[in-house]
């Protein structure tokens, strides 16, 4: 038996709803999956498959699509790349998204797996998981 279980669907959407206080659940879920979608270009191998099994099959679906970044994405620039993706979204609300989805998977993902995630990605990004890392 798995002690890290993958989140249903509903929870994980209901965790992304509440953290960025989204009026409704489509919100959520449109957020989830661009920020899912831009994340999943920059993670490889065992550890975005160990991420996937974590989360909702959807959305692990969404983290393993093939798309390559061809540039890891600074911080700055993946909330940028999200703002662009979502309709009528700007920096500041971009910002809110991915921390209400990037949240939500570091919880699904738990510290072993999150810092192997975070080794992964450009620094800075400890802070949009809302989990920042001493320096």
């Amino acid at each position: 038996m798995v002690a890290e279980m993958a989140l249903r669907r509903e929870a994980f959407l209901d965790h992304v709803k509440e953290r960025g206080e989204y009026g409704t659940v489509e919100e959520a879920e449109r957020a989830a999956r661009v920020v899912l979608a831009l994340l999943g270009a920059h993670l490889v191998g065992e550890v975005r498959a160990q991420l996937a099994a974590r989360l909702p099959e959807e959305f692990a679906l969404i983290l393993l699509n093939p798309l390559q970044s061809a540039e890891p994405l600074t911080p700055e620039r993946f909330v940028r790349a999200t703002a662009a993706w979502i309709e009528g979204a700007t920096e500041q609300t971009a910002t809110w998204d991915v921390s209400a989805v990037l949240s939500t998977v570091a919880d699904a993902a738990g510290d072993d797996l999150l810092a192997q995630i975070l080794l992964q990605l450009p620094a800075g990004y400890d802070l949009l998981f809302g989990r920042p890392q001493p320096t």
